[in-house]
């Protein structure tokens, strides 16, 4: 054994009780790590990107058909947001890589399949025998569901997931009649969380002492003004709304909608769809253009992250995805967009009450890990909506010092303290740091090229 793999030894599992081997990836892991010079870095990258194949997936056929289970890690049920995020990084390798293909189709099932079950939750089993924890909440639980947290940004990410497997392989059969009854299922669910005419089908409680996991308003949430926006009762973090109108997800609803009207108009020739899809869009974005935006007595005109449509808004960002750093990676606007710009500088500062600032690290928590807690999937972001190379270089070096010996990227850790971590299996937050290594492979060589720091 040579000094390098003694010092930085695999964590991956073994080649045999990995979940699912995939050679294009493999192929890619071999050619990028030889591009980096930083030997700590290069190891969390060969630990990390691979990490939801090697470890959360379940791949099997149902009457021909593929279907993917997909868990988040440490925790046995699989998330609609979540599960997306963990494969996207893998999509531009399908072409190259069969399995890996099929197996991605499979996601994609297999959430079809979940959102046909209950549009309104955002966690599942695969097994519908299976007793959720949750069970006691006061709402709708059917057999099969984990949460029903309903959270907007669930729907965009099955969306995005269909719509990026069909631009990388180009296979529309992806598109068949499940798929299409849930995409109409989607907007009729969108549509009733606009609540024009009454509050929905959709109601929450839990009996809990934590306020953020539960909902007022007798389950429906602080009132709004119905302006067209898409209310959420719960953000990406999985914590309760302050403000129904969360915007970085109702922009995220606006490109989905967008890329649905796109998939039915030119692929499938269902046109009527295709218009009430982008009427909806235009609607949203609309309303976007006119509530969405505030101006802060420091920051001075940015969006928000949560209005009512009455004219209260909600100045903070939260490091889960999406929030408002995010907004160009998830295509709603360009990176180089002034209101973003300034948006984006509002989220990294103090003037963002969720900006944490410590000895090992600086940058974007939330209220679902508290204060003095950072979420590396935030500094992830970070970077990857940056075009400052020094910037990129100090998010890398942040992540490169915070993972407390493990090898693996965590939920959240203390900026004063990385080995207060929670969450030592955390899958998405793992493969969204390869996505970004693999962005800076493409666009940004050199900066692999530079050793980091402590």
């Amino acid at each position: 054994m040579n000094k390098q793999s003694s010092k930085f030894p695999s964590q991956r599992p073994a080649p045999g009780k990995r979940c699912f081997t995939s050679k294009a990836v493999e192929y890619a892991i071999d050619e990028i790590k030889a591009t980096i010079a930083d030997k700590e870095l290069r190891w969390l990258f060969e630990n990390c990107f691979p990490n939801t194949l090697d470890t959360t997936v379940h791949y099997y056929e149902k009457k021909g058909r593929p279907f993917t289970y997909v868990i988040t890690g440490d925790i046995d049920a699989m998330w609609l947001r979540d599960s997306t995020a963990q494969v996207w990084p893998y999509l531009p390798f399908a072409p190259k890589d069969e399995k890996l293909k099929k197996l991605l189709k499979g996601v994609v099932n297999k959430q079809t399949e979940f959102v046909l079950l209950d549009p309104y939750a955002n966690a599942f089993y695969d097994d519908p025998k299976k007793k959720s924890h949750w069970s006691g909440d006061l709402t709708e639980m059917k057999p099969g569901v984990h949460e029903r947290k309903w959270e907007l940004d669930s729907l965009c990410y099955v969306v995005r997931l269909a719509h990026g497997y069909w631009k990388n392989t180009g296979d529309v059969s992806i598109f068949d009649s499940s798929w299409r009854k849930a995409m109409k299922l989607i907007v009729k669910t969108l549509k009733e969380q606009q609540r024009k005419d009454s509050n929905g089908p959709y109601k929450f409680e839990r009996r809990t002492v934590n306020p953020t996991d539960t909902q007022c308003g007798r389950g429906y949430g602080n009132p709004t003004r119905k302006v067209g926006l898409i209310h959420s009762m719960f953000r990406p973090s999985d914590d309760g709304t302050i403000y129904p109108f969360l915007i970085s997800s109702n922009m995220f609803a606006v490109v989905s909608l967008r890329q649905l009207n796109y998939i039915f108009s030119k692929l499938l020739g269902d046109e009527r769809f295709a218009r009430e899809c982008e009427r909806l869009a235009k609607e949203i974005d609309q309303a976007l253009k006119k509530y969405a935006i505030g101006s802060h007595c420091v920051a001075g005109k940015i969006y928000a992250l949560e209005v009512d449509g009455f004219g209260n808004n909600l100045f903070m960002d939260d490091a889960n995805v999406p929030n408002l750093l995010s907004i160009p990676y998830l295509g709603y606007c360009r990176l180089g967009d002034p209101l973003y710009r300034n948006t984006r500088r509002f989220s990294l500062s103090r003037c963002n009450p969720w900006f944490n600032e410590g000895k090992f690290a600086k940058g974007i928590g939330g209220p679902h890990v508290g204060q003095k807690k950072i979420w590396p999937l935030g500094l992830v972001m970070q970077a990857l909506t940056s075009t400052d190379d020094r910037e990129i270089l100090y998010c890398l070096k942040t992540l490169k010092n915070t993972h407390a010996g493990t090898g693996f990227i965590h939920e959240s850790f203390h900026v004063d303290n990385p080995k207060d971590f929670s969450r030592k299996w955390f899958a998405w937050a793992n493969t969204i740091f390869g996505e970004l290594i693999v962005k800076l492979y493409e666009n940004k060589p050199n900066l692999l090229k530079k050793k980091l720091s402590k």
